[in-house]
């Protein structure tokens, strides 16, 4: 199937937005890669200082003819998605020297639970958590003496850093090695109906507590469709996963051996050999066009509207959010996962996943097929599933069909004729909305507003019946320099009380919303924000706003709303307590939301 107009034209237009960026990147590149890996121009002083500690591999590390993996690791074992890489070392290494090689833990990364901290004063630190990922893992690179990284991360922030990182290292090969979904538990959607009754004084904590524990009860990522789940398909959509390994279990035998798989594969393609493919030349236009194609088919986290513009501009790509409505517009919904459906990610899997979708937008021309992949030429290898067949693992067609059209439905036969993304502009900015799982009918809200400088007093209004009639809850002062752009999700709850009470209702924020958000209209990373004076820092409470996620506008209808003053608060409480004094420099120096709100990048 030729390649769908929209997708050829949004690619051609990256391209050149990106030109200068982008050949500058792979000249640096290029030369990175002819000097190759310091190893053997290291002096005795300093190669003692890398090898001391390795054990039987000293020889063939000091010899340097054997190719040397870096292992970068988020793990920690607070988090159930990273607690499984806890072994991953010892099986890393004693796969890489049984195929004749080396691998060595260059460094760890931090990897923060955004469950923990939501709503929390933690939540303020998470965005930039992203950019220190990539700076640890960075520095943890910078010993120069590796021939390819491994990349051990699952989760929000981590996975985006990690690609930052691999990136701007990307004269050598990367693999990212997933850990896998924990095993289904007590349904989403009956999760979520416990907080909402939660949230109106039905229920007590005592059942609170229980439900979410039965939610989230072991190793492995949560398993409805957000940011950590979205950026696994990211993984394999991207081409930096091996083939169909994204959603497999941890702790299963077919984990363990994809993993050997992704270190042998790891050795297989570094400059030693005869099949060199660096991560530069992997994770170009082609490959962040296919994963925004992937986000919107499967309906995946707004987080990701904001890390891969700064995963892309590592490697010297320019992404726009018009590129995402765009590619939007053309790219059909192919499925429903909590929060956008009753299914989970296991549920997803068993339907058919990922080579399913991947097969059917391949013939469908919504995929560049020509893409480089760590499991080799073209995309189409995306579509083959792993199996162990008498304890030897081999890739075989994956699903040809799906297996539940309540999940997974055909490109030709969608839920939604278009994907679950819409940009948002007018004269309160620019933003994004996710709608695909917010009912039609709520897709334009229009209604005075309530404005607020933060969560609890907009869960304080709702305590005491202040929403009566339909409102558009302003939630300002929430974006990158104000305070680190935490996700307003604890909102998530009350919102929807209130929509189902009836009332239509709908957020507008400077801020961010999780990849569990759902079915409340919600019109978020709003640029320029309060902070930096943009429109929502002149808005007032009654004012009339227009949220038309149909048209793709956000405007206010306030007569003289151009002359006003903005409001200027008094932030400094932002500054300080739980490590905030910390990132004051990362919040003088953020971009908008709209470029990425990077830092280091």
């Amino acid at each position: 199937m030729p390649l769908d107009t929209t997708i050829e034209q949004v690619t051609d237009r990256i391209r050149e937005r990106s030109r200068p960026l982008r050949d500058a990147y792979l000249s640096r590149m290029a030369r990175a890669a002819e000097e190759g890996p310091a190893r053997a121009h290291l002096t005795c002083g300093n190669q003692a200082h890398a090898y001391a500690a390795m054990g039987p591999d000293k020889t063939a590390l000091a010899e340097g003819r054997a190719p040397n993996i870096g292992i970068v690791t988020a793990y920690n074992d607070m988090l159930s998605a990273h607690q499984p890489y806890e072994v991953y070392p010892e099986i890393i290494r004693r796969t890489a020297r049984a195929a004749g090689g080396t691998a060595q833990v260059a460094g760890g990364v931090p990897a923060m639970c955004d469950g923990v901290t939501q709503g929390q004063v933690g939540m303020e630190m998470s965005l930039f958590s992203r950019d220190v990922i990539a700076l640890a893992a960075g520095v943890a690179l910078s010993h120069n003496v590796f021939d390819a990284a491994l990349y051990l991360g699952v989760c929000d922030k981590i996975v985006p850093g990690l690609v930052i990182a691999a990136a701007t290292f990307g004269h050598i090969p990367a693999v990212f090695l997933p850990a896998g979904p924990m095993t289904s538990g007590l349904p989403n959607d009956e999760k979520s109906a416990v907080r909402q009754r939660f949230a109106t004084g039905e229920i007590g904590r005592e059942e609170l507590m229980a439900a979410e524990m039965a939610s989230y009860h072991g190793p492995g990522t949560c398993t409805f469709y957000g940011t950590a789940n979205t950026n696994q398909m990211l993984m394999e959509f991207m081409g930096l996963h091996l083939p169909g390994s994204s959603f497999v279990n941890p702790n299963t035998p077919l984990r363990e051996a994809l993993t050997v798989a992704g270190v042998e594969r790891a050795l297989s393609i570094t400059a030693l050999g005869n099949d060199y493919r660096p991560v530069s030349e992997i994770l170009d236009e082609r490959a962040f066009v296919n994963g925004i194609v992937g986000l919107m088919a499967t309906g995946g986290s707004t987080n990701l509207v904001l890390h891969l513009p700064a995963m892309a501009r590592a490697a010297g790509i320019v992404l726009d959010i018009e590129d995402f409505a765009q590619i939007s517009d053309v790219v059909p919904l192919m499925a429903k996962v909590y929060p956008n459906g009753l299914a989970d990610v296991n549920h997803f899997h068993a339907a058919g996943g990922l080579g399913y979708m991947i097969g059917e937008l391949l013939s469908a021309g919504l995929l560049h097929d020509d893409t480089r992949t760590v499991a080799g030429e073209g995309l189409a290898h995306y579509t083959q599933e792993p199996k162990l067949v008498d304890g030897a693992l081999t890739w075989g067609a994956g699903a040809g069909e799906t297996l539940n059209d309540r999940i997974l439905r055909p490109a030709s036969d969608p839920f939604q004729k278009q994907g679950g993304l819409k940009q948002l502009a007018g004269n309160l900015g620019r933003g994004v909305i996710k709608v695909s799982a917010v009912s039609p009918d709520r897709h334009v809200i229009e209604a005075p507003v309530r404005v607020f400088h933060d969560q609890p007093s907009v869960k304080a209004a709702f305590q005491r019946g202040e929403f009566t009639s339909d409102t558009i809850v302003v939630v300002r002062f929430q974006g990158p320099k104000a305070n680190g752009m935490p996700e307003l999700h604890s909102l998530t709850p009350v919102l929807a009380v209130l929509q189902d009470r009836g009332l239509k209702v709908a957020l507008v924020t400077d801020g961010r919303m999780s990849g569990a958000s759902g079915k409340v209209p919600a019109a978020i990373h709003v640029s320029p924000e309060a902070a930096d004076g943009g429109p929502l820092a002149r808005l007032r409470d009654g004012d009339l706003v227009r949220l038309d996620a149909v048209a793709g506008t956000l405007d206010v209808m306030a007569d003289g709303f151009d002359d006003r003053a903005p409001v200027v608060p008094d932030l400094s409480a932002n500054a300080h307590g739980l490590g905030r004094e910390l990132f004051g420099a990362f919040r003088a120096s953020v971009g908008p939301a709209t470029a990425g709100a990077g830092v280091v990048i």
